[in-house]
């Protein structure tokens, strides 16, 4: 257990430094590229997912399944067959999409009701074939607890992005539109990590064999986790399309609703979406251990692994909300210059919870070879959210987008976690939850009026830092409190090591 979280920590580390990174260039954009320019980006980028996770999402999880079954039966062979096997898979569709893509180019441009959409998915679509191969070889290093490859390659890859976006966009006078340089540089990135991931792959005694016998249990494994992010893109790219759609019918221009889009998906979910990087990186860790435990039948181990993480994934989202819901506001104001964005992070904090929980328990599921039933969530989850796209922007306007998130993660949430009970045991999390939410409501209070305080006497930026300060101080003690942290032991430890350097 110490090892997992050593290996957690590790790679939480990596996770945190490379979405740090990305979110930071995420502000960049968002200045550049303007609420508008950010939407066709976003647009552009939801279109290509669909055919990025059409042709490799369910493979990654599915092969590192596969490997950690064979490492538990000692079968080396039978790893280096799979791998093989989720290779030639994933060439056998990207390559064929990717050419009927460009041979229909003229009537699939038609889908993007904005051009200049299109001629950012013809510049990403180049990439599909390498970055489709890099998944599975990153799927490869997940199975083998290669987490440090895993998470290098990806951190390098959000440089190399960064790296290239600034130049082309800043530093250099190209005379392209600043979205295709966008573009530009996440292309580019793509090919770098997959020459990096397929180097490291043939160094580390990567070999290809005769892939038979793999070929049906990687597919019938992997469909129904490709199925269901195949259609989140789908629907992530038909909402794309649909919000503008009914917010034009309720008479707003194409324009601002385009940039309205781009407020929430461009400046919004990026500040949501920071709890990704700590859960994904457990998750990340605890796959393949939850998959030898489910092999070997281990169920002892397998519930107490279950626990922790639904707890370590509680907590994080408990540290968070007070955050978001007091400062959020000024969140979006500072890093954006958007007040609109600021009010929408503040008022969707609450979103954090059944998004975590959904993310952490798809996870566990698809570990435990549960991919039909966490694929029939999903559809439920989609469906709430394709109803609230189209009857809530006449009323919400780009609150309709938020609603339609909490009740997507919500359904999938409770759905998910009822199906983890059956296959672990009853689930012990729920006490834990209602501590943490005691503990929850008065630091979000407090914070509150703490903040409305603070800046009737302090300018804005003094005021946000040491509003920060008392959240995170007030977090500290009602936490150690309530027993949700142990605030002595961590101090200990971390002395006794400092004392041992």
């Amino acid at each position: 257990m110490q090892n997992i979280y050593r290996t957690a920590a590790v790679v939480t580390i990596f996770s945190a430094i490379e979405h740090g990174l990305g979110f930071l260039y995420r502000i960049i954009l968002s200045r550049v590229l303007g609420p508008e320019g950010l939407g066709v980006y976003q647009v552009s980028l939801t279109v290509f997912a669909v055919f990025l996770t059409a042709t490799s999402s369910g493979l990654p999880i599915t092969l590192s399944r596969i490997i950690s079954k064979h490492r538990a039966n000692n079968y080396r062979r039978g790893e280096q067959s799979a791998t093989t096997a989720a290779i030639l898979i994933t060439i056998a569709v990207s390559v064929p999409v990717t050419l009927l893509l460009f041979a229909l180019k003229g009537p699939f441009t038609k889908v993007f009701s904005d051009p200049r959409c299109a001629d950012l998915f013809y510049i990403l679509i180049f990439g599909l074939s390498f970055t489709s191969v890099y998944a599975v070889l990153r799927g490869c290093f997940w199975g083998n607890k290669r987490f440090f490859a895993y998470s290098l390659v990806e951190l390098i890859e959000e440089i190399i992005m960064i790296l290239v976006g600034v130049s082309l966009l800043i530093v250099f006078q190209t005379g392209i539109a600043d979205v295709n340089l966008a573009a530009i540089a996440v292309l580019i990135s793509y090919l770098c990590s997959f020459s990096i991931a397929l180097v490291y792959f043939i160094v580390r005694g990567g070999r290809l064999r005769d892939p038979r016998g793999e070929f049906l249990p990687l597919l019938r494994s992997s469909l129904p986790v490709t199925a269901m992010r195949t259609s989140s893109s789908l629907v992530n790219s038909f909402i794309s399309v649909l919000f503008p759609m009914r917010l034009m019918a309720a008479g707003v221009s194409s324009s601002r609703a385009m940039s309205e889009y781009g407020v929430v998906y461009g400046m919004v979910m990026p500040v949501l979406m920071i709890p990704s990087s700590l859960i994904g990186s457990i998750a990340l860790v605890l796959v393949p251990e939850l998959s030898e435990c489910f092999y070997k039948k281990e169920k002892e181990k397998l519930s107490a692994l279950v626990e922790k993480a639904l707890n370590v994934t509680l907590l994080i989202v408990g540290l968070l909300i007070p955050f978001f819901v007091v400062c959020g506001g000024d969140v979006g104001a500072l890093l954006y210059s958007n007040a609109a964005s600021g009010k929408l992070i503040s008022s969707c904090a609450i979103i954090l919870l059944p998004m975590s929980i959904t993310m952490i328990a798809t996870s566990i599921l698809n570990s435990l070879n549960c991919e039909r039933q966490t694929l029939f969530y999903f559809i439920l989850g989609s469906l709430a959210m394709l109803a609230c796209t189209w009857f809530l922007p006449k009323y919400l306007g780009n609150g309709a987008l938020c609603v339609g998130m909490a009740c997507d993660y919500t359904i999938s949430a409770v759905c998910s976690l009822i199906m983890l009970s059956k296959k672990t045991g009853a689930l012990r999390s729920w006490k834990y939850f209602l501590r943490l939410t005691v503990a929850v409501l008065p630091v979000v209070f407090a914070g509150y009026f703490m903040r409305q305080f603070l800046v009737t006497y302090f300018s804005y930026i003094p005021a946000l830092i040491l509003t920060l300060l008392f959240i995170g101080v007030l977090e500290a003690t009602v936490f150690s409190l309530m027993r949700l942290v142990d605030l002595k032991a961590l101090l200990l430890r971390f002395f006794s090591k400092k004392a041992k350097a």
